[in-house]
């Protein structure tokens, strides 16, 4: 059986520390993943970047690849941007594509590559109309935002969910818009 290939890219927030564990999950659902971060992602991450490149078995990726570079990635079966923060489904939605994921979720929109985002944003944050003006438009282009009932729902600044970031809905979401391998 043939290893289908996940783009995995997380933004700064507090479920990003949990990367190896959904790393694992992932592949135990015979996905080959590969993680991309966004700079203050990556910086958090810093002193995990080696293993989660061993882990994953492909390097970890937060800035573009200079013009001419060949990729080192395969192109993606599916992407999963999660946790997405307030500012990088805003950035996303509006076409602002200065960082390394968001611009590949963005270009995926036209590459019809299957795509869900699971936001990670407290209540304070989801008050702001811009950001459900950037849920919807990013459901309207057929991008799988799981937030709301069933997906992920705000908790008060400053708090954490007792249950966790529910990241087995975010790979449940990412198995269901894609076919099973053949």
């Amino acid at each position: 059986m043939t290893s289908r290939v996940l783009y995995l890219f997380a933004s700064a927030a507090p479920p990003v520390f949990e990367a190896g564990r959904v790393i694992e999950e992932a592949q135990a659902r015979d996905w080959d993943v590969h993680l991309g971060l966004t700079p203050t992602a990556a910086k958090w991450l810093g002193p995990q970047l080696h293993e989660l490149e061993t882990l994953t078995g492909h390097p970890v990726r937060s800035e573009y690849k200079l013009p001419g570079e060949p990729d080192v990635w395969p192109p993606a079966d599916a992407i999963l941007l999660a946790p997405a923060t307030f500012n990088t489904i805003n950035e996303w939605s509006l076409g602002l594509t200065s960082k390394f994921v968001v611009g590949v979720v963005a270009e995926a929109i036209g590459k019809e590559i299957p795509t869900a985002a699971m936001p990670c944003v407290n209540s304070a944050y989801a008050q702001h109309p811009q950001f459900h003006w950037s849920v919807d438009a990013l459901r309207s282009m057929g991008v799988t935002v799981l937030y709301g009932p069933g997906g992920f729902e705000p908790n008060q600044p400053g708090e954490r969910r007792p249950e966790g970031f529910p990241w087995h809905l975010a790979l449940d979401a990412v198995d269901a818009i894609v076919s099973p391998a053949p």
